[in-house]
Order: C-alpha cells, then sequence, then structure tokens
C-alpha cells in the first residue's frame, strides 16, 4: 500500500500523465470551454458557529479568492441545514450553525446569504442556494428556538433514530418547505435552489421509520408502503419545480442525490453495485424527476473510488452517463477520497487524472462538484494545484441549459478604448433587452494577437468574465497590437454575438 506522501506527490505527475487521456476516447476538448465546475460549502459541520461576523466574513472571501483561482464557476452554500436560516427569515429562526444559539440573530447584523450572492457575482460565480428539506435536528439533545414552528405544530415531525424531521407526508410541511424556497427565490438574486441527498432519512438498523399509522389510514391507493413515500417526496419535488419556476423561470432547481440509484439486485436496470439505494432506501425517484422535468439538473455524490469492491466509480460514471434522463448531469466528486486512492494502473499517482477523464469522455456530462469546498482551498493532495495547472487550467462558461432558455442577448455596444486615472480601460455599453430573461448580466473578454484567428470557443483566449461592463488593459508600451472581443452573457449563460476592438498595448 502506498503512503498517503506518496500519492499526495502524485499529483505533480498530472499534467504530464493527461497526455494518455486522449486515448481514452474524449468526446470533450482537453479545455473545455462551457462545463459546470461547483464546491459545496457546508454550514452543518458547524465550521462557523458562533464566529464573529468580520472573521467569517474575511473566511468566506479567501475561500472565494482560492475557489476562484481553481477555477470554480459555482458555489453551493448550505443556506438552511435545520429547518433555520443564515439569513433573515419571518419562516423559520436563525441558524444556531450562524450564531451558536437557534433563534439569536447575529450581532452586528448582516445577512450571510446576501453577502455571499454578492461575492460570488462579482467572481463570476453562480450561487445556489443549499436547502435541506425535511431535517429539523442533527441531534435530539439540540434545542429548537420559541418560534420555531415545531413548538406550534409538533404533530406534524417525527423522531427517528437521534434526529427530527418534518413528516414528508403531510401536505402542510410541503407547502410550509415551497413558502421558504418561495422566499428565498422572491427576495434574493440566486441562480439556483439545490437540495442534497436526505429525504427520507437514510435507514437506522434496526428501527423503522414511524409512518405505518399514517399509511394504513392515507396509503390505500398505493400497494406497499415504499411506492407511498416515493410518491410523498415526487409531490414535493414537482411543487418546488413549480414554485421557483412560476417566480423566476430563470432560476434553477437541482439535486445532489446519494449515489446509487438502484442495485442490479434490485432492478435489472440499475448499476452493479451492492450499496445503499435511493430509490428504495431514501425514496427518492431521481430519474422520475429527470424525465418529467422538475429538475433542471443533478449531480449524484459519486464519492468513491475507482475500483471499490461495493461502488465503484468507474462503473456508476457510466450507469449516471446513460441514464441522465435528458437533463443537465454533473459528478459529485470527493476530494479526500480522490487523493487518498492509486490510480489503478500506476500507484505512483492519485486517481484525480483519471476520474477527469472519464468524466469528460461522456457528451451526457456536463461538468463536477467538488466535495468539500474547504478540501480544495485547503490543497489537500495538492488537489487545487492540479486544478491550476491543468484541469482548469483556463476559465469556463456553465453550460447553457437551453430547456430553460435558449436565446442570446444582443451584442454589446460601443466598444471603445479609453485612457482614464485608473489606466488604460476598455468600456462598452450593455446591450438594450425587453425581458429579464434577455438581460445581459455578465460578459466575457476574450483576447487575440494582431493577425491571429478569432475563435471564441478556445478558452485559452479568456481573459475576464465580469459583471462590470469595462476591462482594465494590460498596457505596456504601445507597440503591440491585440484584437480583443467581449460578448455578452444572460442569466442562463447563452452567450452573444462579438464585438471586436482592435489595441495597442
Amino acid at each position: 500500500m502506498k503512503t498517503l506522501k506518496k500519492l499526495f506527490l502524485g499529483c505533480l505527475l498530472l499534467a504530464s500523465s493527461f497526455a494518455v487521456v486522449s486515448a481514452q476516447g474524449l468526446s470533450h476538448p482537453r479545455y473545455p470551454k462551457r462545463e459546470f465546475r461547483g464546491a459545496w460549502i457546508q454550514t452543518v459541520n458547524g465550521q462557523f458557529k458562533g464566529m464573529p461576523a468580520q472573521k467569517m466574513q474575511d473566511t468566506l472571501i479567501a475561500q472565494l479568492n482560492s475557489l476562484q483561482e481553481a477555477g470554480i464557476n459555482a458555489i453551493i452554500f448550505q443556506v438552511r441545514p435545520e429547518a433555520d436560516a443564515l439569513y433573515p427569515s419571518k419562516l423559520e429562526p436563525w441558524s444556531r450553525f450562524l450564531t451558536g444559539v437557534q433563534g439569536q440573530a447575529p450581532q452586528p447584523y448582516w445577512d450571510p446569504m446576501q453577502f455571499m450572492i454578492d461575492e460570488c457575482h462579482k467572481r463570476g460565480m453562480e450561487f445556489h442556494a443549499w436547502i435541506n428539506p425535511y431535517r429539523v435536528k442533527t441531534s435530539l439533545k439540540n434545542n429548537l428556538a420559541a418560534e420555531h414552528l415545531y413548538n406550534r405544530h409538533p404533530d406534524r415531525f417525527v423522531t427517528y433514530g437521534d434526529q427530527l424531521f418534518f413528516d414528508p407526508a403531510l401536505q402542510d410541511n410541503r407547502d410550509h418547505i415551497c413558502r421558504v424556497v418561495a422566499d428565498i427565490v422572491s427576495r434574493y438574486d440566486v441562480d439556483a435552489i439545490h437540495m442534497d441527498d436526505y429525504f427520507y432519512p437514510y435507514p437506522v438498523k434496526g428501527v423503522e421509520f414511524p409512518d405505518s399509522a399514517r399509511f394504513a389510514r392515507e396509503g390505500g391507493g398505493f400497494k406497499n408502503v415504499g411506492d407511498w413515500r416515493r410518491d410523498n417526496v415526487n409531490r414535493l419535488i414537482r411543487q418546488v419545480h413549480e414554485t421557483v419556476r412560476g417566480l423566476k423561470p430563470w432560476v434553477k432547481f437541482g439535486v445532489s442525490p446519494f449515489g446509487i440509484y438502484r442495485n442490479q439486485s434490485s432492478d435489472p436496470l440499475g448499476s452493479k453495485t451492492r450499496g445503499l439505494q435511493n430509490y428504495d432506501d431514501l425514496y427518492a425517484d431521481v430519474l422520475l424527476w429527470a424525465r418529467e422535468g422538475w429538475i433542471d439538473y443533478n449531480i449524484p455524490q459519486l464519492y468513491w473510488q475507482i475500483g471499490h469492491p461495493v461502488a465503484d466509480y468507474v462503473e456508476l460514471v457510466d450507469w449516471w452517463a446513460k441514464h441522465s434522463g435528458n437533463r443537465p448531469l454533473f459528478i459529485g466528486q470527493s476530494v479526500m477520497n480522490t487523493v487518498q486512492n492509486a490510480d489503478p494502473t500506476n500507484p505512483n499517482i492519485n486517481q484525480l487524472y483519471r476520474k477527469i477523464a472519464l468524466q469528460r469522455s461522456y457528451q451526457t456530462i456536463g461538468g463536477s462538484c467538488q466535495w468539500y469546498a474547504g478540501a480544495v482551498v485547503e490543497n489537500v493532495g495538492r488537489y487545487r494545484d492540479a486544478l491550476i495547472a491543468e484541469y482548469h487550467k483556463y476559465p469556463a462558461l456553465p453550460p447553457v441549459f437551453d430547456f430553460m432558455d435558449d436565446k442570446a442577448p444582443g451584442k454589446v455596444r460601443k466598444l471603445k478604448a479609453v485612457w482614464t486615472e485608473d489606466g488604460y480601460m476598455l468600456f462598452w455599453t450593455a446591450p438594450k433587452y425587453k425581458e429579464e430573461m434577455d438581460r445581459a448580466v455578465r460578459y466575457v473578454v476574450y483576447r487575440f494577437a494582431d493577425g491571429e484567428d478569432v475563435d471564441i470557443d478556445d478558452p485559452s483566449h479568456i481573459v475576464a468574465i465580469t459583471a462590470y461592463p469595462w476591462y482594465k488593459l494590460p498596457y505596456a508600451d504601445g507597440k503591440t497590437k491585440y484584437r480583443y472581443v467581449v460578448t455578452a452573457l444572460d442569466r442562463l449563460h447563452n452567450e452573444s454575438k462579438s464585438a471586436k476592438k482592435k489595441i495597442k498595448l
């Protein structure tokens, strides 16, 4: 067995190793221009609990700067870990994972979600508001604020193991969760609502979920309790999607389910795995949600290594790629698992290059998401170094969700270079628009050498992705000719036609 140190040092070999990837039949270019590159920032682990506001803000800014340098273009930030809020809400109390006491507002007062939205958008990153739908207590020892919904309607909740949950069978609970979603979407400029893998809770060995009496009363139309539970979750997913679409048709709704849908032992169409199952154990029929269009993207959590005896990463990537249901599919990557396991054909390096190669070999896979952001920032196993040096060497725009909107914004106008007191600046005017879906919210700036063909499909020419209608030019001596190209992006990353300007720097 190779030591972790040796595996970590293996990242140094990633760039040279990448040359072999082309032999594996990549359908994407080595440096794709369109790729979802997300990272999860969790709060339920308590990393920010009780942290002074300024320190938390400084910590988040440092993380975002590091992730931006690593090519990350989407942040999934946990804002509702326990039926609570990391933002001011009239529906649920302030989170204990912020202040240390549920219901206690931060002092000095600030809004972490709004702060993160602003900071992400400054950096050209999407912001996905991550909520847990049913969980109320991660431990029964935790105290709930006096204003918590549980204290008014305890009959709408169930205890299972050492945790407390909303009863998924109740329409009143689905309505409440959707009111929370509607509040977030209507008040905040989020790019997406995101749910992770916690639907019905993970099974506690030897303990039945306490809903047999309710099933006996209300489940008459179903053959078994499993079908009834799946229908309860299906109803929530559909209602959340309808809620989001009805308010802001450009906001996405996505999920990151557990990595196994079903094993072949349960369903011949399942994967060659032997683990816990979304469909049978968590009652999450993810494929149905994709087929019906109730979710806009799917990020299964494939946190195993290549060659895992129960849940092989290669098997699962292939399975999900073939069952994406005509909805964008991204792969949930475990940073720690990747760097702690050796490549099966080269024990001197870890599994990162092979995992990325496999991901990019499927046209149905449009990117990945890193679990967890902190591991990338900490550069565990030189993972971040490898992203910067090779896998995210150039910027990437998120994929276009053309089933939501495929109309590009207009061209930028009045592109010109101007000397200012801040230096030589490239300015432009935003394109005109009639509908919010057509409004330019970001711009892409490309640079080409004099006489070089203008190819905006090549991300190596991207010098900036910015929310502002200007770019500071790197003036040297005014003797070298360049051609700058600027395009506009709408909320769903449709890209406009190019505006061009020849400049001497």
